[in-house]
């Protein structure tokens, strides 16, 4: 199996399991502090192997900490995810049915929108067509609140796109339900929601991977077809 499990791994995974997610700093600061407490050997590069040997013990449960990227700033992210349930059905234990389904409709908005964001008032306007149980727009609103502050979805000024978490957690389900509308970004592979994509051949960059990947060139091409870049690199605010 690897590794053994230290009582530092035990604390560091503890911690995060009650956090869902963790941005990648914080996580090496516990990393630190998990190590110091329980006077483990701690070296500030070796995060990614003190994962591994609680992945490994963590395998017959069928449980994984995965790490993802906030498709808005390109910060690494850690999150602890349920490899038995893959699907939305995740969250029944903790949201009603007409909650899921609201989830499962906003989620459709976003998925299949051209930026990746979906309007407040796109999807309040769902709340009373839900075939479960109809809902009044102040409560889907207090509903949107909820899924923001689980880190399901994130809010900017009105508009409404999927959490880092919810990303991390339900890749698999998201590329197999919308097979035709995600891709995945051509530079660092993973799901992309928010991205820009080439004119030419279609394949997808995170916005983030875009300035990352054009910050040196003068005038930008198509990792993969090669084709001049028309889109706007994202600038260097975020």
């Amino acid at each position: 199996m690897g590794a053994q499990m230290t009582d530092a791994h035990r604390r560091f995974l503890q911690v995060l399991m009650s956090h869902g997610i963790m941005e990648g700093s914080e996580a090496r600061k516990l990393h630190r502090r998990c190590c110091e407490i329980h006077k483990v050997f701690y070296a500030h590069d070796k995060l990614d192997d003190f994962i591994s040997t609680i992945n490994s013990h963590l395998q017959p449960l069928f449980m994984q900490i995965r790490k993802g990227m906030s498709e808005g700033d390109g910060r690494a992210h850690y999150a602890l995810v349920n490899l038995a349930e893959t699907e939305i059905t995740k969250m029944a234990s903790d949201y009603t049915e007409n909650e899921l389904e609201l989830f499962k409709k906003t989620m459709d908005l976003i998925i299949l929108s051209e930026n990746g964001f979906a309007s407040s008032t796109d999807i309040l306007n769902l709340a009373d067509q839900l075939k479960t149980k109809k809902m009044k727009k102040k409560e889907a609103e207090q509903v949107l609140k909820v899924f923001v502050e689980d880190k399901w979805l994130s809010e900017r000024n009105g508009e409404y796109t999927l959490h880092t978490r919810c990303i991390i957690e339900m890749e698999q389900y998201i590329l197999s339900n919308y097979q035709d509308a995600t891709r995945k970004c051509n530079i660092c592979h993973s799901l992309a929601i928010q991205s820009q994509v080439c004119e030419s051949c279609g394949i997808g960059m995170h916005l983030p991977c875009v300035r990352k990947y054009f910050r040196s060139q003068t005038e930008p091409h198509c990792p993969q077809c090669n084709d001049f870049w028309s889109l706007d690199i994202p600038g260097t605010k975020q």
